[in-house]
């Protein structure tokens, strides 16, 4: 599919990517409830602005940042800003690497999310910062008003509040962090094209890696994982549970404001749409699914096998920046032969994962 008019096709270095897709944003704004419609319009106003900054910088992949020669490597380096409601980032430091807990609940869920995301790649994959070499995570809370979204702008995090009535503080949900955080990450190895099944690539890293991060935190299993993208997020009375699920895609929300979850998880249901970037929200619910199956076939940790594997396709330098669902498929058993053996259980829970979501893989 061709990009639209306006859009790169670029990965998120120049091309804007919120938690919250466009298509769930633009229903809203329709929505007879004249607050939740103003939200929504709001958000998408703050969005389109973004969307244009990120458009006015560089479309290549990112540069990574020399760290300080003082900085030690097994730690983060973070430091929260509160933009006060405005749009004006980075805003007034909140807090620094190692300074105790602010009064604001916020700035610390946000501190805590990023200490989470760097622990995860470090302590899994013993990648330093996002960028490999120390990126210091920098993260604004409090953004606009009623600002239903969160997003990693190429350089830092930024959160918003929600409207209270559709959506909460997106700091609640750490796989939201770590979500975004892992654009950050794509943007730094693969920098995977953000329209398409490319696209849908780029997403379907950050679910897969936000709720590894989540899992890690928490001491979770595969098997005890609920693979909810945003559990917590939707207010109450939002006949919900995530933005998103791994588990069944397509079943995260049934309401009469936010609509039916259109995610697809197989090929046989693949949504062809020149909305949301050629449906990258929707459409990341097939490979989304495909690392489920392999996390709970092989059990256990899934930041260690399942999560070890996507790791590699994504950071090896062979997935190409348009790379579709295929591509993915054949490096992901071609990564599981390498590291864990041809004929073991890593590569046939691989093999069959792909299969069962209409991909083929070999």
């Amino acid at each position: 599919m061709t990009p639209p008019p306006g859009s790169s096709g670029s990965s998120c270095p120049s091309v804007f990517c919120g938690i919250v897709p466009p298509h769930l944003l633009d229903r809203l704004a329709r929505s007879s409830d004249p607050a939740i419609a103003a939200a929504a319009r709001r958000t998408l106003v703050a969005d389109a602005a973004n969307r244009t900054a990120r458009r006015l910088t560089t479309v290549t992949g990112a540069t990574p940042v020399p760290l300080a020669a003082d900085a030690p490597v097994d730690k983060p380096h973070r430091t929260v800003y509160d933009a006060g409601h405005t749009t004006t980032l980075p805003g007034t430091k909140a807090r620094g690497e190692g300074e105790e807990p602010a009064r604001d609940a916020t700035v610390n869920r946000a501190y805590a999310g990023l200490g989470a995301t760097f622990d995860l790649f470090r302590a899994a994959y013993g990648r330093n910062s996002i960028d490999g070499s120390g990126l210091p995570l920098d993260a604004t809370v409090h953004y606009d008003r009623d600002y239903g979204n969160a997003f990693w702008n190429g350089e830092q995090m930024v959160f918003g509040d929600g409207d209270g009535r559709i959506f909460l503080d997106f700091t609640i949900a750490v796989d939201v962090i770590g979500h975004e955080l892992a654009h950050g990450v794509t943007q730094y190895t693969a920098n995977l094209a953000y329209f398409g099944q490319p696209g849908a690539l780029n997403e379907s890293m950050s679910d897969v890696f936000g709720s590894l991060v989540k899992q890690y935190a928490l001491g979770q299993t595969a098997g005890e994982a609920d693979w909810l993208i945003g559990a917590g997020l939707l207010a109450e009375g939002v006949q919900g549970v995530a933005l998103r699920s791994m588990k069944a895609p397509g079943t995260a929300y049934d309401d009469d404001v936010l609509g039916k979850d259109p995610q697809p998880a197989r090929m046989a249901d693949y949504v062809r749409t020149g909305a949301d970037n050629g449906g990258v929200h929707i459409n990341s619910g097939i490979p989304n699914h495909a690392f489920y199956l392999v996390a709970t076939a092989l059990g256990g940790n899934a930041w260690e096998r399942a999560g070890r594997i996507w790791y590699d396709v994504l950071t090896r330098g062979e997935l190409a920046v348009d790379a579709e669902f295929a591509d993915f498929a054949r490096l992901s058993v071609a990564a599981a032969r390498e590291r864990f053996g041809a004929g073991g259980a890593e590569h046939d829970a691989v093999v069959k994962a792909w299969s069962t979501v209409g991909v083929p893989a070999e």
